[in-house]
């Protein structure tokens, strides 16, 4: 757990939110490499491979990750190779040997979803950028999971810019002779 998964954040210019994205958008794919090559190992894994139900269960996991995820948007869609996970309380757990792969599945799928949200946030902003939109703005950003979803915009107090960076203070010299 990073941050909080609902936030409130002021930004000073565009670029600092799109940098914010890119550097969410980083760790996500480096978190997305390492889980894909844990799935790829666990999937390839010798001794599971001789098991006919893993077999199976693992080949209708690699057509639904060639094919580039579940479709339809369902959040509680479960794949043909579900196994058994048992509810306790606000909980699931599985003893099944395949359960370990299921979740990392999931969480595949999940940053997979949340790289493509943040590259298509990524992309609004940069448009913003190019039309020069937002001059002398402050924007306040609500980000959920991550992900900026809603900006408001509103001027920036020209005073109160001015009052923050007035630097006064007197000095005092001894002359030596």
């Amino acid at each position: 757990m990073d941050g909080p998964l609902t936030e409130i954040r002021t930004f000073y210019s565009l670029k600092e939110i799109r940098e914010m994205v890119e550097a969410e958008i980083n760790q996500h794919k480096v978190l997305l490499d390492d889980y894909s090559q844990w799935l790829g190992t666990l999937l390839r894994n010798p001794e599971s491979a001789k098991n006919p139900e893993w077999a199976k269960r693992a080949s209708e996991l690699q057509k639904i990750l060639r094919s580039g995820g579940r479709k339809g948007g369902k959040k509680e869609e479960k794949p043909g190779f579900s196994t058994d996970w048992v509810e306790f309380k606000d909980l699931l757990l599985c003893a099944d040997e395949f359960g370990e792969v299921e979740i990392i599945f999931e969480a595949v799928e999940e940053l997979k979803n949340k790289v493509d949200k943040l590259e298509k946030v990524k992309s609004s902003l940069t448009e913003l950028e190019r039309y020069g939109f937002g001059k002398n703005v402050v924007y306040v950003a609500y980000i959920h999971d991550g992900v900026p979803e809603k900006i408001a915009v509103k001027p920036k107090k020209e005073l109160e810019g001015e009052e923050k960076f007035k630097f006064i203070a007197d000095f005092s010299v001894i002359r030596q002779i």
